[in-house]
């Protein structure tokens, strides 16, 4: 199985979006794709949060695929860690890895969203950059464009080489609306001075985020920038739809 780990240099830069736009890539080769973002906070447990139901509709599945896709949720908007100790419960790392490992029989594609930043708490002791490393999927980094992303991309980039996870690249998402400072113009610039990691893409703020993502992203060779992960079936030939 080939995909992706989608992670971010923060909360809210975008990475749902993101990982929809790869599952609708994966589709609209034909492709079955699996969408797991297998922890959620900020949701009621048994309610499907918003990027739950984002990641369904880019992977064309129903809603009752919900519990598949995010079989973990808790209340406070807050990492796992914390949000599950104020609901009273202990989020299990095994549980974690095998909700992610039940796509691999039934999905051609893989693509997992982590919740946070990189080295945000998931279980007691484990980090989403630890479900990464054990997943084994090259990382997709989201990061914002503006005035602090430098720092939070390098930082997270480094991050990530410390732990040897291989990284795909980097998608520049304007999550708020620029504000035409020196910073954000040449933000993409400056991180191509400091990194060899490439810079996959730049997503405009829009009022249609999915379709802004999608302009920009679908031209992008994803089939390239995947890893394979072992899997009881094996991916099938690629066939663009028409």
């Amino acid at each position: 199985m080939r995909g992706w780990f989608v992670t971010g240099t923060d909360t809210g830069v975008g990475k749902t979006i993101v990982a929809a736009t790869l599952a609708r890539w994966c589709r609209s080769w034909g492709q079955r794709v699996g969408v797991c973002k297998p922890v959620a906070t900020g949701a009621a447990e048994g309610q499907i949060s918003e990027d739950t139901r984002a990641l369904l509709e880019a992977a064309e599945l129903t809603p009752d695929w919900a519990q598949w896709v995010t079989p973990f949720t808790f209340a406070e908007p807050a990492a796992p860690t914390v949000a599950a100790r104020r609901a009273g419960k202990h989020l299990e790392w095994e549980a974690v890895i095998a909700a992610v490992q039940a796509w691999h029989a039934w999905a051609d594609w893989l693509v997992v969203e982590g919740v946070g930043g990189l080295l945000c708490p998931l279980t007691e002791g484990r980090t989403a950059a630890d479900l990464a490393k054990a997943i084994g999927l090259p990382l997709v980094i989201v990061a914002r464009t503006a005035l602090g992303t430098l720092n939070h991309t390098l930082l997270t980039v480094e991050a990530a080489q410390r732990r040897q996870l291989p990284i795909a690249g980097i998608v520049l998402n304007e999550a708020t609306p620029p504000t035409g400072s020196y910073a954000e113009q040449t933000c993409e610039e400056e991180l191509g001075r400091w990194l060899r990691v490439p810079i996959l893409g730049r997503v405009a703020h829009s009022d249609n985020p999915t379709a802004s993502a999608w302009r920009v992203l679908r031209q992008i060779a994803w089939d390239e920038l995947a890893g394979v992960v072992p899997s009881d079936q094996s991916p099938r030939k690629l066939r663009h739809k028409q």
